[in-house]
């Protein structure tokens, strides 16, 4: 069932809320992909355990399966089951009618990424467009996320080591932070300092000191994508640094996957896959609840 207009509002004005009250406290809301109705439930369970704030997040190729509305009926009908604050953000939406689309739908978080579907896109472009989601968002007061530049690696499990001398050129600088913000008016600051889409042979490094340098040049919510295959210390020093949002999405994937073809390999003759989804959904909740700790949003909701 569609949200009125009002309820829009209502929803985005709590989110504001919610991302006040992390930068005050000090912790990040995990924003958490989901594929299909069992990881929204593992999520929303997880929510309910920890008792914690937190986004579910959908990117094009998942929109493209699940339905913009159908995302958001999903989400306000197990919100509503299990009591708990769960928002939606629309993650790196390739372009300005996709954005303006999660915006009408009701989702309270945008993030436009306009260089992941045009790598070539200037840096001009990036921020033009930028501002027309910042300008549309008004409508619902939805907050807008963004970067200027493309932002490496894919949401899978891979098995190439990571070049941090070829990373390390695309890292956010505190004068660049500064700039693209002043010049788009974004809510939230997807930052660059060692984060990578996708799980790797070995552990991420983030830059936490070039993090809280740009933590000081800017006043907008920083969050942080590539979150899986981060050790959970990193993002303890990253929440202390300012960072009110986290990414992640492979580490639930390769917990979904591995399980799934665990229980399929242990029940050959049961072809009801629905009575087996049990021991997955556990796995993927079990993914949330632990970072969750890491971000220290353990018994921070806030449910109206």
């Amino acid at each position: 069932m569609s949200l009125t207009l009002g309820q829009m509002r209502e929803n985005c004005q709590r989110a504001r809320d919610a991302m006040w009250r992390a930068r005050e406290s000090k912790f990040a809301l995990g924003a958490f992909n989901i594929d299909n109705q069992e990881t929204l439930i593992a999520i929303a369970r997880a929510a309910k355990a920890k008792n914690a704030p937190l986004m579910v997040e959908v990117s094009q190729g998942e929109v493209d399966a699940m339905g913009l509305d159908n995302v958001r009926d999903m989400v306000d009908n197990y919100k509503q089951e299990y009591g708990i604050e769960m928002y939606i953000n629309l993650d790196h939406s390739p372009t300005v009618a996709a954005a303006i689309a999660g915006i009408e739908a009701g989702f309270e978080f945008i993030h436009i990424d306009i260089s992941q579907a045009r790598k070539e896109a200037t840096l001009e472009e990036i921020i033009a467009e930028t501002r027309q989601i910042v300008d549309y968002a008004r409508l619902t007061g939805a907050l807008v996320e963004s970067e200027p530049h493309y932002f490496g690696g894919s949401s899978n499990l891979h098995t190439e080591k990571i070049n941090y001398n070829e990373i390390r050129k695309t890292f956010s600088t505190p004068e660049s932070a500064k700039q693209f913000v002043e010049a788009t008016g974004i809510d939230t600051f997807a930052a660059a300092v060692g984060n990578l889409h996708g799980k790797y042979p070995v552990p991420k490094k983030l830059d936490i000191e070039l993090l809280k340098d740009i933590r000081e040049a800017i006043d907008c919510n920083i969050s942080l994508h590539g979150g899986s295959g981060t050790p959970g210390y990193y993002f303890v020093d990253a929440v202390k640094a300012g960072v009110t949002k986290v990414n992640i999405n492979s580490d639930m994937r390769i917990a979904y996957r591995r399980t799934l073809e665990q229980v399929l390999g242990e029940n050959k003759s049961e072809f009801a896959v629905v009575k087996l989804m049990n021991d997955v959904i556990n796995a993927v909740q079990g993914v949330v609840e632990s970072k969750i700790n890491m971000f220290n949003s353990a018994g921070k909701a806030v449910v109206s």
